[in-house]
């Protein structure tokens, strides 16, 4: 078959022609394309037409393959099997149930609060392959950037002529300190009376360092160290090395014997945390799905309980 000709053939004569050899009566294979027997022979003269070939040998009483039309039925039946399949994929995909997705976010988040929301989102969408990039603000916001990533939750209010971000959550931040340590007794703990003990501080690329330098400014803390992970800044903290500040959506970190946290009610301290996307470009009904369940599961601002 002359390749020039198959933009002029329908999935209706192919469906037709289908019928038309399993039947062999004009009447029956009318009947089983729900179309009158006029109709029908018309789209069996059209593909014929087109094709340029005699598919079906006529008479009163018997309707017949040719030897040409033997041989189309076997491209036929192909061609009708991949379409009836590319429209079952659809409806998977319509379905949610097929599909990937891509996301970058805060380790914090990711830890703790992520896993919840992507059990429902897994629940729901059983078939839709997930991929998780745990990483900084920055790297985050580049993922998405670069089309690496659907959505990104990040510390960042990346709106650029490329990306939109909208307000996700607040987090407050809160006193790291061991058990029995001065500021754990204090009524009011206030910048000073943390810059005179040891601090422990995060990497200067986290969104907590700089959000703390940002909101403390002038103020220098003491820093003993510096560390990349929260979970270090965890067990320097349980040794009694020094104190730290942190935002609530870490907490889970310092949740451990031996250390105390508390809230500080500080207006000027609050960490943002941004849904990023790429402005005017449409997400995948998969990464949409998500996209709701992430706006539908915000994490919900609590005061922290003392953790001993």
């Amino acid at each position: 078959m002359n390749v020039s000709l198959r933009p002029n053939l329908s999935i209706r004569q192919i469906q037709a022609f289908i019928a038309l050899s399993e039947q062999r009566s004009f009447t029956k294979a009318a009947a089983t394309c729900f179309l009158s027997q006029p109709a029908f022979s018309a789209l069996i003269g059209q593909l014929e037409g087109t094709l340029g070939l005699r598919l079906f040998d006529r008479s009163t009483r018997h309707v017949v393959l040719t030897a040409e039309g033997s041989d189309f039925e076997i491209s036929a039946r192909r061609l009708l099997a991949e379409f009836d399949a590319a429209l079952l994929g659809m409806s998977d995909y319509l379905a949610r149930k097929r599909g990937r997705v891509s996301i970058a976010l805060l380790p914090s988040l990711a830890a703790n609060w992520l896993p919840t929301v992507l059990r429902q989102y897994h629940e729901q969408h059983p078939g839709v392959a997930i991929t998780v990039a745990d990483v900084l603000s920055e790297p985050c916001v580049d993922l998405v950037h670069s089309g690496k990533a659907d959505l990104a939750l990040a510390a960042i209010r990346a709106d650029t002529p490329n990306l939109c971000a909208e307000p996700f959550c607040n987090d407050d931040f809160h006193l790291v300190c061991p058990v029995g340590h001065p500021l754990a007794r204090l009524r009011e703990v206030r910048p000073r009376d943390i810059a005179s003990y040891p601090f422990i501080h995060m990497a200067r690329n986290s969104s907590v360092r700089q959000y703390l330098e940002m909101a403390l400014h002038p103020l220098q803390m003491q820093t003993l160290m510096e560390v990349d992970q929260l979970a270090t800044a965890m067990g320097m903290v349980r040794a009694g090395l020094g104190v730290s500040l942190m935002p609530a959506l870490t907490l889970f970190h310092f949740a451990q014997k031996g250390i105390v946290t508390r809230p500080l009610p500080w207006p000027e301290l609050k960490r943002s945390i941004y849904l990023v996307r790429r402005r005017e470009r449409s997400l995948s009904l998969a990464a949409q799905s998500l996209y709701d369940l992430f706006m539908s599961s915000r994490p919900l601002e609590h005061p922290a309980k003392r953790v001993k």
